[in-house]
């Protein structure tokens, strides 16, 4: 139940347009509930540039997810990919490209299954889910497999000394069908990364932001 309060707090956060204050205000009300959690975005509000980009990445990845699969559904999915990246080495577009080039083309279907055996958007392993705690049938539940999602990545940015781009080849493998997956992720990237400064073009006017995110 608290975690379902938390990610519908984060969904606000993607869905509504706030300046910083409001920001953190509505945060406050929401880490609350998981001091974990709480203790994260306390550490992140310290960088108010950075949550601030992460908030904006959330947006433009419900958009794209929205092409996809209904609204609801997106604000879901990309206030995961907030949530579970926030504490990590990772922003919430890196997550978000990695679920459209497993399952962006079949509309981030949760209850996906590849051919190998690969499960859930995010497409883990059973092997693998079960290497970062999960049992195969828990990367049906989108957030489980998001964390999962995480966790593997983290273990391929480990595997590829830091190279957070070889890492996101790395969670698919090697090979050719890797080769052919990393065309796909690097496609979808640039679909997120124009939703991304799409707003910022509307403001011409505005200085331009530096963006923080690898790859």
């Amino acid at each position: 139940m608290k975690k379902m309060i938390v990610l519908s707090a984060a969904m606000m956060l993607i869905g509504v347009s706030c300046n910083q204050t409001g920001l953190r205000r509505e945060l406050n009300q929401a880490v609350r509930l998981d001091s974990s959690f709480d203790q994260e975005v306390r550490r992140l509000m310290e960088q108010g540039v950075e949550l601030d980009e992460r908030q904006r990445q959330a947006r433009a990845i419900a958009s794209v997810f929205a092409r996809r699969t209904n609204p609801e559904r997106a604000h879901k999915l990309a206030a995961l990919c907030y949530l579970k990246t926030l504490g990590s080495d990772f922003m919430p577009l890196d997550l978000a490209e990695l679920a459209l080039a497993e399952t962006g083309s079949i509309g981030l279907d949760p209850t996906a299954v590849s051919p190998k055996g690969a499960v859930g958007v995010w497409q883990l392993m059973p092997y693998r889910a079960k290497s970062h705690g999960f049992r195969a049938e828990e990367m049906l539940d989108d957030e489980k497999c998001a964390d999962a999602a995480v966790r593997e990545l983290a273990c391929k940015l480990d595997m590829a000394n830091g190279n957070l781009e070889r890492a996101k080849k790395l969670y698919c493998g090697v090979g050719p069908e890797a080769d052919a997956y990393e065309t796909k992720r690097r496609r979808y990237r640039r679909e997120l990364l124009r939703e991304l400064v799409a707003p910022l073009q509307m403001h011409a006017g505005e200085p331009r932001l530096a963006f923080g995110w690898a790859s």
